[in-house]
């Protein structure tokens, strides 16, 4: 299982390159990196730069999006990247979340979605798109993979039939990612695949103490429920009812940059016991050694890949990155050696 951390390009662009080049030493697999253009630095300028610091390290975009960028801008960029960084990139689409909401556009349907992954595959295989009645191609085309993340069962469908990957957006849970993945797989035989790469997004944190720290995610658990995942967050019993909007966030609670308000405005719909419960099934939490027997359970559910992120949108993942490279890595090294 390739291990990946998520940075956040929230810092001059030479501090995430060489961030990226330590997450290569430290012996990760991938980088990710996420886009919204008010919030951070540019996505597609930051996987330029962190190809040309590292090596060997897989790079990706989770995610970008089709609404703020037209497709072939995309498609292009992709391309770009794919050049100084060859069979390392991934170009990770979404529907749009915090990239669209603040500049008043809206997330993606499952039907823009879908032609949008469309017009991004065809440009680069080469081959002419038609845009409204202007027929155009991509020069000097890179095949590049695609992968779609999604939370809701169409869009898990859409990343199975449609996308060479999907980012599962459900946790680690056993209940709902087994959920997640049946229909991404559902998805895959429906256009006669045997097989879609699966990466599974979750919050980490390397504590023998998860009550502690679990407060920390009440904006998360809370933004689930607000998208549409509380059936999901029941299946691993934490059941949450949170209105669709909570005041004084902003832009939006998984990118607050106020987050103690953020966790403040949870605090009368996201109990203590709840976010605890949320903690240890939905997320990484808790000793390196329980990690890697989430990680284990993930491997069997069908998980490729996982996309570890830490609490917070405007610093950097510095104290993951020590803690995952100085404690788990070093388990999953043994347990693989163990197994040989």
């Amino acid at each position: 299982m390739k291990i990946g951390l998520r940075i956040p390009p929230c810092a001059p662009v030479g501090q995430i390159a060489d961030l990226a080049s330590e997450a290569e030493r430290a012996g990760f697999d991938e980088v990710w990196f996420p886009d919204s253009q008010l919030l951070w630095r540019d996505v597609f300028a930051v996987a330029a730069a962190a190809a040309a610091a590292t090596t060997e390290i897989g790079l990706g975009t989770a995610v970008t999006n089709i609404v703020a960028r037209h497709p072939s801008v995309v498609a292009s960029a992709a391309r770009t990247v794919a050049e100084l960084a060859p069979n390392r990139f991934v170009l990770g689409i979404g529907v749009g979340d915090s990239a669209v909401g603040p500049v008043g556009l809206r997330q993606s349907t499952g039907a823009e979605l879908r032609a949008g992954l469309a017009v991004i595959q065809e440009l680069l295989a080469g081959r002419t798109v038609d845009f409204g009645g202007t027929h155009s191609r991509l020069c000097d085309p890179t095949p590049v993979p695609i992968y779609l993340a999604a939370s809701g069962p169409r869009n898990l469908r859409l990343a199975g039939e449609l996308t060479d990957g999907a980012i599962l957006l459900s946790g680690v849970a056993p209940a709902p990612l087994a959920a997640a993945a049946g229909r991404v797989r559902e998805g895959a035989a429906s256009a006669g695949k045997t097989g879609v790469r699966m990466t599974v997004s979750a919050f980490c944190r390397v504590t023998d103490d998860v009550p502690r720290f679990a407060r920390e995610l009440k904006p998360i658990c809370a933004r689930i429920a607000q998208n549409g995942g509380a059936p999901f967050l029941a299946l691993a019993g934490v059941d949450i009812d949170v209105p669709q909007h909570l005041p004084g966030v902003y832009p939006d609670l998984v990118h607050a940059v106020d987050w103690d308000a953020a966790v403040r405005a949870c605090d009368p719909y996201v109990s203590d016991e709840a976010v605890i419960a949320f903690a240890r099934e939905f997320c990484l939490y808790g000793t390196a050694a329980e990690i890697v027997g989430k990680l284990a359970a993930v491997s069997e559910a069908g998980g490729d890949a996982v996309y570890l992120q830490h609490v917070g949108s405007y610093d950097l993942p510095d104290a993951l990155l020590a803690d995952v490279a100085e404690q788990v890595l070093p388990l999953l090294r043994n347990q693989a050696r163990g197994g040989r």
